[in-house]
């Protein structure tokens, strides 16, 4: 199986031409789309999305991630073997997903390798359809990586600096994604339950509850939400509106035991 995760958007024929190639180079692939609406250019929330998926794919899927604002310049195609595989630009977008992989070996594609396969020409533009998605067809094809790929180190891979910070008894986090309604995550996990949360910068002091309907419409709460991270969310209304708050602010948090 492969899962594809972009920020190609639905209006274009982006995804359908990334898709028509990797089936022309392997007729049997399996192919999920698992999202292509990643906001445009944000690697942050595209490598929380892939995590997700990661967590509940079963071994040997390959996952393809294309959100890649630095297409056609040195940046590396890099590909990260594990219990699960990542294509991914070399760009940060590896790594949440990485964390759940149990990754063993990493390699940069050469696009002129794999031009051998696919037979036309590497846009330098659209590394999706032209390096990406044929590398992900070739690997389930059951091709080694060997074939077009230059093995790296794992520790050369880019890394985002998403790791929590704490100064004394707050928490210096970062917004990770925000959903279609609003609900705004945070890079917080394993903490220990608080009864409350105080979000300082905006002088709130909210419950911590376990989900949305324990507070009436419009009011603000936390909670654990359905990835393990901590969230702030408004019951039938979005906190990221109310807050002002987007992908990549940090904010000051206190959890209140």
């Amino acid at each position: 199986m492969i899962t594809l995760t972009t920020d190609f958007g639905l209006r274009g024929s982006y995804a359908g031409e990334m898709k028509a190639a990797m089936l022309r180079v392997n007729p049997s692939a399996r192919i999920v789309d698992i999202t292509h609406a990643i906001t445009r250019h944000s690697i942050v929330e595209g490598s929380f999305v892939m995590e997700q998926v990661v967590k509940y794919s079963p071994e040997g899927t390959i996952h393809l991630g294309v959100i890649d604002p630095g297409v056609g310049t040195e940046r590396r195609a890099a590909i990260i073997e594990g219990e699960q595989w990542l294509i991914v630009p070399d760009n940060g977008l590896a790594t949440l997903p990485m964390k759940h992989i149990k990754p063993r070996r990493a390699w940069a594609i050469d696009p002129e390798r794999i031009r051998r396969f696919t037979g036309w020409r590497v846009s330098s533009t659209f590394h999706g359809r032209d390096v990406f998605g044929p590398a992900g067809a070739l690997i389930e094809k059951g091709i080694s990586p060997e074939e077009f790929a230059e093995e790296i180190p794992l520790d050369s891979l880019v890394r985002l600096g998403l790791e929590p910070r704490r100064e004394n008894d707050t928490w210096l986090l970062r917004v990770i994604y925000i959903d279609d309604f609003g609900n705004v995550v945070l890079n917080l996990e394993g903490y220990e339950r608080p009864k409350a949360v105080k979000l300082p910068d905006f002088g709130l002091r909210i419950p911590y509850l376990d989900t949305y309907g324990q507070v009436k419409p419009g009011e603000l709460l936390a909670l654990p939400g359905s990835h393990d991270y901590l969230e702030i969310a408004i019951n039938q209304g979005s906190a990221a509106e109310r807050l002002g708050l987007k992908v990549g602010d940090e904010i000051k948090v206190r959890l209140v035991q």
